[in-house]
């Protein structure tokens, strides 16, 4: 087990629940609805474990990868950190329009936007650099507790944003 490629999973299973909510029909606001809690619940779970238990060793073992910003393992956690904070700023901001309507549909878009462009920069950043200097059996410990974050908050966690210098500076 690797938390990189947990990570990845869990990207891929968010690509899947937007996929889900693109192809219901409006009108059904009882399947969007409950697609949309479980699919914000499980975004907002994933940017806090990362926060906990990946970012953390990123920045004391990585160096920065491809296109990181400014070219540091600070550069692209604290960017990571700013798009977690965007993505948790999107996702509540779902929660001002009635489920199915336009502009619901609008902002769960914008979401999708936000976290596409973050697991991106996030796959070419922080994953690669992270398979590239931190030790399997490191990556195997942090996947454990990863995993186990996550399944004991499977209905969500209360959003926080952070100081992405103050994160950097608490776990650097």
């Amino acid at each position: 087990m690797d938390i990189t490629q947990l990570i990845l999973d869990d990207h891929a299973e968010q690509r899947r629940l937007f996929a889900i909510l693109e192809q219901i029909d409006p009108t059904d606001t009882d399947a969007l609805g409950a697609v949309w809690s479980r699919l914000s619940a499980f975004l907002d779970v994933h940017a806090e474990a990362e926060e906990r238990f990946f970012y953390p060793d990123l920045l004391k073992l990585g160096e920065g990868a491809n296109d990181a910003e400014d070219g540091t393992v600070e550069g692209e956690t604290g960017d990571a950190i700013e798009d977690h904070n965007a993505l948790r700023d999107a996702v509540r901001a779902v929660d001002n329009y009635p489920v199915g309507t336009g502009a619901w549909i609008e902002a769960v878009g914008k979401v999708n936007v936000v976290n596409s462009r973050h697991m991106g920069e996030e796959e070419r950043q922080g994953l690669t650099d992270f398979r590239r200097h931190a030790p399997v059996a490191r990556r195997h410990a942090l996947a454990v507790s990863f995993a186990a974050f996550e399944a004991a908050h499977i209905t969500g966690v209360k959003p926080v944003n952070k100081v992405p210098e103050a994160y950097i500076e608490a776990n650097g």
